[in-house]
Order: structure tokens, then C-alpha cells, then sequence
């Protein structure tokens, strides 16, 4: 079985009730309930709250797959991480070992169920034990102490001729139930990286990702049709 989770606490120091303001017309995490819902490697999803407002939201999309589970108020608050309320939320279930859990983050709303769809597919490819999604940046990257990073800055590449770096993109990760009771942490062990398309490297923090990232919808999900 493979089980994705979504963590969505009330508390937003940057953007209040940031999980289910209005994004395109929707509440922000109803993007990603969708996408899920859609996604035929997803047989359940649960979204992770301490918030009646976020639950009562949760449950008026009416998904069949979609099932709210009421987190510890311990592990919600500003300084709780991500791990702490999947590992809550596992040793409260009962799932099996070797069942596949997808973490994934409501405030990345541009992903879609092909990117479910291709990164289990690269996961099941490498036989890896867990993956992580990220984006290529074709960026130059630099040391405080002025050294370059990723390249030589002797031997500035064209931007076309520039393989850039792979960034971590916070959109999804996948791994093991027991390599997550074994590591406590999201990956572990052999790792693979599935790359989603460039436009997808926003992850909603502050009101100015918001705005960006609602123009980037409408561009390249929305007009195109999903």
C-alpha cells in the first residue's frame, strides 16, 4: 500500500491559515489533495492537523481517498518538525513495514499526478530506498570567501551549455514505513532523485512566493489545462 501524508498545522508566522487561503480560486491544499486523489500509485491520503477551520475544509472536498488525522498539539507547533508528526502518525497506524509512505508539502501546489506517477516509476526503477524531488537551477553558486562553486568562472559556460545543479524542492519525498521507524528522518540509506520541471522550484513561504507562484499557475498548469 502506499500512503501519502500531508502535514497542515493552523500556525503560519508568514502567511496566516497559509493551508487553506484561497491559491487560484481554491484553498492552497486542495491543489495537492487533487493531484493525489488522481494519482493511481496513491491508495490513501491523510492530512495531518490541529485545526478544525483546516479539517472542516479537508472534509467539504468530498475525496475518497482523502482522511484527516487530528495531530498531537505537541508536535504542531513553530519549533515541531516534519518528522516528529510522521513518526506520531505512523506508530499510531498500523501499517505494514514495507508499505510506501509519500510525505508530501501543501505548499508546493504545482505539482501534479504525472510527477507521482514518474517518480514512483524512477523509484521502483532504482530499487533505492527512498526519493527526493528536485529542480534544476543553472545558477552559479559561490563561497562567502569568494571561491566558486560550480564552476569556472576562467571558463563561464553558456547558460545552454550549462548542466547547473539539482536543488532539493521540497514538493515530495518517498520511503519505506520501516526506514522511516529505523532513521526517524524522510530519507535514508540509497537515495533517488526524481527532477521536476524547472517552473516547479517555488515552495510557498512568504506572500511574494505566493504571488509568484500564482502567476506560474495560471502560465503553465492552468491555461494549458491540467
Amino acid at each position: 500500500m502506499t500512503i501519502a501524508f500531508i502535514p497542515a498545522r493552523c500556525g503560519s508566522k508568514s502567511i496566516s491559515f497559509k493551508n487553506i487561503k484561497e491559491f487560484c480560486g481554491k484553498p492552497l491544499i486542495y491543489w495537492s489533495l487533487l493531484e493525489l486523489e488522481k494519482s493511481e500509485r496513491i491508495d490513501k491520503v491523510f492530512v495531518a492537523t490541529d485545526c478544525e477551520q483546516i479539517k472542516d475544509v479537508v472534509v467539504s472536498f468530498n475525496f475518497s481517498k482523502v482522511e484527516v488525522y487530528d495531530r498531537e498539539i505537541k508536535n504542531a507547533n513553530d519549533t515541531s518538525s516534519t518528522e516528529s508528526v510522521m513518526l506520531e502518525f505512523i506508530q499510531k497506524s498500523d501499517f505494514n513495514n514495507d508499505d510506501l509512505f509519500c510525505l508530501v508539502q501543501a505548499t508546493s501546489p504545482l505539482t501534479q499526478s504525472s510527477d507521482f506517477t514518474k517518480a514512483f516509476m524512477k523509484f521502483d526503477k532504482d530499487k533505492t530506498d527512498s526519493l527526493l524531488t528536485c529542480t534544476r537551477v543553472k545558477s552559479f553558486f559561490w563561497t562567502e570567501d569568494g571561491i566558486p562553486i560550480n564552476y569556472d568562472y576562467k571558463k563561464r559556460p553558456r547558460r545552454q551549455d550549462f548542466d547547473g545543479v539539482l536543488v532539493e524542492n521540497g514538493a515530495f519525498y518517498i520511503s519505506y514505513v520501516k526506514n522511516i521507524k529505523k532513521y526517524k528522518n524522510r530519507l535514508s540509506e540509497r537515495i533517488s532523485i526524481y527532477e521536476m520541471d524547472e517552473f516547479k522550484y517555488i515552495d510557498i513561504d512568504e506572500e511574494e512566493d505566493w504571488e509568484m507562484a500564482e502567476r506560474i499557475m495560471k502560465k503553465n498548469i492552468l491555461k494549458r489545462g491540467k
